[in-house]
């Protein structure tokens, strides 16, 4: 056992099966990233802008705008 051969192979043998192992993990990782940026592209939103809410969803935010307005009123205690 105190071949100097022997440890060399060892050392080589380790290397070269960890080489295998990142190489492997690292062609996993590349193909998850892929299979992600296709799900995003095929399930992601094709206009790049977003589009202006319509009048309808506008009128009722200015709604619940006035009514937490109201409500920090009453809570400051000022009457309306």
């Amino acid at each position: 056992m105190t071949d100097p051969t022997f440890y060399i192979t060892m050392a080589t043998a380790g290397l070269a099966g960890l080489a295998m192992l990142t190489f492997a993990t690292l062609t996993g990782w590349r193909g998850w990233l892929a299979f992600k940026q296709q799900e995003l592209h095929a399930f992601g939103d094709p206009s790049p802008t977003p589009s202006l809410p319509n009048a309808s969803a506008r009128i009722e935010i200015a709604d619940l705008k006035e009514r937490i307005r109201k409500l920090e009123a009453i809570a400051a205690g000022v009457d309306l």
